[in-house]
């Protein structure tokens, strides 16, 4: 029985995770709600068992790089609920944009038991800038681009001018300003936060004055940390208010607050007590109106209860240790289940997975080996974790360290916008930390999903399905004369190669069709073709599998080459030359992953290597000496195959897919025409065999020794064209210096970059030892782990040591 896409995604993630989705325990909610809303929290549910959220999380080797450099990185994919590893998807796409979202870089990275491995060589016409890496699944090209990961980095190129070195940190600023649940009503006390930012997206601390219409100062406020503060307002009137901001650089800006609305509604979160939080709801001239409150934490329904307003307050008491760790949305529902008020509230996580790195010595002579020794935490419980773990020398150009995975999985991928030191707000034991957390909730609002979607009586469509077993190529078949779409017409995708990988699909109603490949690595040339005794007036198109939308809201760091620089860029600059110039070589070795030996058909019925039979002058009476499987007829068109049916011991009526080095054959002629010196091998299937929804009535497959198809001619009409597949792991090339003559080796080793290894792993008690040699640079170097267990506990840990020249 064929299962289809959507039941064949839904055994495979509940064979994943071993998570099943459970209905919504609805008792103590129903009796909470009105009828007009009871269906809001079982419609949340439907959406949320129907839009598995994916998450990809990065570890990037370093933050800033080179030109002529290798950026290397692990992808660790996860299920956007619970943030365990997610063995859904087989393909991760990374890209690299420049500043105006053009791709400079892009890879198809394998995925493997959810985490892969990819790097990209920096081409040395790079130039100068901020970079944006990004990365997503098929799976989740259905939903915002502001689900995909995305990382900044700085890309420095020495040997070209870069423009006026910056002495100035910035020249504008932007601000904003945030009500606490999303309005300002007159009369009504809100909490209003505010951002503010120069134009290179970082922080600034200001002092500000609220003034009336009069100019008439009627509170002040100021910045709590990171550009973020907040304070309390009554708007009275629906005049405008302006915001008076003075700038470090002692610039004064005006700037107009949201406009205060003469009626609607008002939330407030208030924490009275540690193990309390009451959600206020008000809405003055409401009457009695039944609202809804709904708590989720990564579409995960938590909370589902109504309360009426009575003289137009509403309040809710809530224990915060019931809600999920992490970022949970309050959303607050009027009558007409309108979602009239919403905000965010942060929990952090109680249990993160507890990293341990310690080197044996705190210092080190240069092409001296250092020992790592990487551990989890003795009160974690055994339970394996895979592990990335880079040695980079610190400088003042890659000073801001890379995001972490945890701050990564907890806050920033629910957050729009780009959050400074995020894991500030995971790690800070400020006493000003949990304010200036609930100014982050309150200037970062954003959910990942449309209510208009949730409460829609159709299921959404999707258009992208997780790539289960290997990478999809998508295309589409068009009338050539009408432009107009094909439906219902097969085509045939192939790689001519001596090992026969063969995909078809049949297009859908406009004209799309979809190829699963397996063990598709490196740039192939493709063959894409329908069959043109049936189609001779189609036209085949592949598309480009890469995300042609782009997320809002995010602005890499704007380029500033200052001049205290200078040197570290000198420096850096030597080390590469150097570095490409002995060891360039070893940059580019590569580990081909094993793949299936077999054509896709499995074991043939009939083998037959032509080197030990007796030779003949044409492939017809090749066939009819030694291959009885396959029966030759000729007809006024020429020759014709029929195969043996031997599970039902007759012979086929309809012809069988004819292959050369894997490419169908529809005209028998051109596959008769082949000088049988030039191939190897003719493999018979003699009975049917089924792939997707095409039956083959047998398969006779010829092989060349080259592979290139012995000078059979292609059909006009199919597409040929260069296709990039999966990218071949690249092996990192670190050298040793555990010998005397390695140790007095002349070749100058300035490695910036001392040890990357994305393959770690722990089993929560043993602690693994890694080994790596100093290079001939001093200096401080920073050692950073990044992890995830299979529990889903995600961690990360750093420390550093320094190498000294020696006397």
């Amino acid at each position: 029985m064929l299962l289809s896409p959507i039941v064949r995604f839904a055994f495979a993630f509940l064979r994943a995770t071993g998570w099943l989705w459970l209905g919504l325990a609805s008792s103590g909610v129903a009796r909470a709600q009105t009828d007009s809303l009871t269906s809001v929290p079982q419609q949340f549910t439907r959406y949320q068992q129907q839009t598995l959220q994916e998450k990809l999380f990065l570890h990037l080797d370093r933050p800033v790089y080179l030109s002529g450099e290798v950026m290397w990185f692990k992808v660790y994919a996860t299920d956007g609920t619970y943030s365990k590893p997610l063995s859904l998807s087989t393909v991760a796409y990374v890209e690299v944009l420049d500043k105006n979202r053009r791709a400079v870089l892009q890879g198809k990275i394998p995925l493997k038991n959810a985490t892969g491995r990819g790097s990209f060589q920096l081409a040395s016409s790079l130039p100068s800038g901020s970079y944006t890496v990004r990365a997503y699944t098929n799976w989740m090209k259905n939903f915002s681009p502001d689900f995909y990961f995305h990382s900044s980095v700085t890309i420095v190129n020495t040997a070209r001018a870069s423009g006026v070195v910056s002495t100035l940190d910035t020249a504008s600023y932007d601000v904003q300003f945030f009500p606490e649940g999303g309005n300002l009503v007159q009369g009504i006390s809100s909490k209003v936060a505010f951002k503010v930012t120069d134009r290179a997206g970082r922080s600034v601390p200001v002092e500000g004055t609220v003034l009336n219409a009069q100019g008439q100062p009627l509170t002040t406020f100021k910045t709590l940390r990171f550009g973020l503060g907040s304070f309390w307002f009554t708007p009275s009137t629906a005049a405008a208010y302006t915001a008076r901001l003075k700038l470090p650089t002692g610039r004064v800006v005006s700037h107009l607050l949201p406009a205060a609305h003469p009626a609607g509604y008002v939330m407030r979160l208030e924490a009275p007590r540690p193990a309390q939080l009451n959600v206020v709801v008000q809405a003055p001239g409401h009457g009695t109106e039944p609202v809804l409150l709904l708590v989720h934490a990564r579409q995960r329904l938590l909370v589902a209860t109504s309360r009426t307003l009575v003289n137009g307050r509403a309040e809710f008491a809530l224990d915060p240790q019931t809600l999920a760790e992490g970022i949970s949305h309050f959303t607050v529902f009027n009558s007409r289940r309108q979602p009239v008020c919403e905000r965010l509230y942060f929990r952090r996580p109680a249990q993160p997975l507890r990293l341990s790195a310690q080197t044996d010595r705190p210092t080190y002579p240069t092409r001296t080996k250092v020992s790592v020794r990487i551990a989890t935490g003795a009160t974690e419980q055994p339970s394996p974790a895979s592990l990335s773990v880079a040695v980079y020398r610190l400088d003042s150009l890659s000073a801001t360290p890379s995001p972490s995975i945890s701050s990564y999985l907890w806050l920033t991928s629910d957050l729009r916008g780009t959050v400074e030191n995020p894991d500030y707000y995971l790690t800070s034991t400020e006493a000003e930390v949990a304010a200036a957390t609930d100014n982050l909730m309150l200037t970062h609002g954003w959910r990942r999903f449309r209510w208009e979607d949730v409460l829609r009586p159709q299921l959404p469509a999707f258009a992208y399905l997780p790539e289960l077993n290997g990478h999809l190529i998508q295309g589409q078949i068009t009338h050539r004369t009408t432009n107009q779409p094909a439906a219902d017409v097969t085509a045939y995708l192939t790689c001519p190669g001596r090992l026969a990988r063969l995909s078809n699909s049949i297009s859908g109603p406009t004209g799309n069709i979809q190829f699963e490949t397996t063990d598709f690595y490196g740039p192939r040339e493709i063959i894409v073709q329908t069959n043109p005794r049936q189609d001779s007036t189609y036209r085949v198109d592949i598309f480009s599998p890469y995300s042609a939308v782009f997320a809002t809201g995010l602005a890499a760091p704007v380029f500033a080459p200052y001049a205290r620089f200078r040197d570290d860029f000198t420096q850096r600059h030597v080390q590469t030359q150097v570095h490409n110039t002995y060891f360039r070589n070893y940059n580019n070795v590569f580990a081909p992953p094993p793949v299936d030996s077999l054509a896709f058909y499995g074991q043939p019925d009939e083998r037959y290597r032509l080197d030990d039979y007796t030779r003949f002058k044409t492939v017809e009476e090749v066939l009819r000496e030694y291959v009885p499987g396959v029966k030759v007829r000729l007809k006024k068109d020429g020759f014709h195959f029929t195969v043996l049916d031997n599970p039902n011991r007759s012979i086929f009526t309809d012809p069988p897919l004819v292959l050369v080095d894997g490419v169908p054959v529809f005209n028998t002629n051109h596959a008769m025409a082949l000088d049988p010196l030039t191939i190897q091998k003719l493999e018979v299937l003699d009975r049917r065999y089924f792939q997707g929804r095409t039956m083959y009535s047998g398969i006779v497959s010829f092989t060349t020794y080259k592979g290139n198809l012995g000078g059979l001619p292609l059909d006009a009409r199919a597409l040929v064209q260069e296709y990039e597949g999966l990218q071949v792991p690249r092996e990192f090339y670190a050298p040793r210096y555990d010998t005397p003559q390695a140790q007095q080796s002349r070749l100058p080793d300035l490695r910036n970059l001392l040890y990357w290894n994305p393959s770690v792993t722990t089993t929560g008690s043993a602690p693994q030892q890694l080994e790596f040699y100093t290079g001939d640079q001093a200096g401080r170097y920073v050692v950073v782990v990044q992890g995830l267990s299979n529990t889903g506990l995600a961690g990360s840990t750093s420390c550093t040591f320094e190498v000294k020249q020696p006397l």
